[in-house]
């Protein structure tokens, strides 16, 4: 790997990590309007479309060149794979058998996956006790903020919930190999635009296959706006800055927007649908950002600092 990355992520990474996280919240709620009337496959396709068309018009605009090496286009594919096809595929899968609640649990296991593949293959990423405590902290908020209800009502849906598990471990995979292109030079506009596409690639014909979309009634307009803001917002705009955190601050630090999304889906919920905000929810919450701030360092160093310091008279 060419080039260190930063341990600690500074005040801009943070806020790129928060944006990227309501951008990837706000889809839970595009995905539950198009599972209304469009099968898996078709929607992911059409999400991973609509993002690269978007990426490539942006990318073009502002001057961007078309890689021309295969093996970029290898790299591609692979992220293409790990970090959109499977991952999309599994979440949405398990998210018709099981609750929503219980899938942002399971998906929040992603900086767990993503710490330990990049403490074994990273050099400069190596666990610390601070970042497995803060990362344990995070996971434990989400689970204390969706409740025990959640879990105990997933019945035997035993593959739906392996399934998303599946989609973290994804994840992790994908975070770590996406390292390699830090030192080569791309653009995060390109390198989101091109696993975008290879993704469109592979789920396509997957979608003609098995959905056979052409043979269902035509969707209806809101969920064709949710179509598009799932592709534009939530997954072209979303990877630019995955990339962006990803070259900045390093695979285990991007992979914490995963504990963050379901803290944006309840802020959401309560915002546009008038959902309740519980007791739960609030601590849940808090231990998140306890581990947030064990992650980042800085406080609890200004904390212990301050504890340090020689009493005066």
């Amino acid at each position: 790997m060419n080039g260190a990355v930063m341990a600690r992520m500074d005040a801009t990474a943070w806020a790129m990590l928060l944006v990227l996280s309501l951008l990837w919240g706000s889809s839970f709620v595009f995905v539950e309007v198009i599972l209304t009337e469009l099968p898996v496959f078709t929607l992911v396709a059409l999400r991973v479309m609509t993002a690269a068309a978007a990426l490539w018009i942006v990318a073009f605009a502002v001057g961007a060149k078309l890689p021309r090496s295969p093996s970029m286009w290898l790299a591609f594919f692979l992220m293409g794979i790990f970090n959109n096809a499977v991952p999309f595929s599994l979440i949405v899968w398990g998210q018709t058998s099981i609750s929503a609640g219980l899938a942002a649990i399971l998906n929040a296991t992603t900086p767990l996956f993503t710490a330990l593949l990049a403490g074994m293959l990273l050099s400069d990423e190596r666990l610390t006790t601070a970042k497995v405590t803060g990362i344990c902290l995070g996971v434990l908020g989400v689970a204390v903020m969706i409740g025990p209800a959640a879990i105990l009502s997933a019945g035997g849906a035993v593959l739906a919930q392996l399934a998303v598990v599946g989609a973290a471990l994804s994840y992790g995979f994908s975070a770590v190999y996406g390292r390699r292109f830090k030192g080569l030079g791309v653009s995060p506009l390109v390198i989101a635009a091109g696993q975008a596409s290879m993704s469109a690639a592979i789920l396509l014909p997957i979608a003609l296959v098995v959905d056979q979309p052409f043979a269902l009634p035509m969707p209806s307009t809101g969920v064709w706006l949710s179509v598009l803001a799932n592709g534009v917002l939530s997954t072209a705009l979303a990877y630019i800055l995955y990339f962006a955190i990803l070259a900045r601050s390093g695979a285990t630090n991007v992979a914490l927007v995963t504990v963050l999304v379901p803290v944006v889906a309840v802020l959401l919920g309560a915002a546009t649908l008038g959902e309740a905000v519980t007791l739960e929810q609030l601590l849940g919450m808090a231990l998140i950002a306890l581990g947030f701030a064990v992650i980042d360092g800085r406080m609890m160093s200004a904390l212990w600092g301050a504890r340090r310091l020689p009493r005066r008279g």
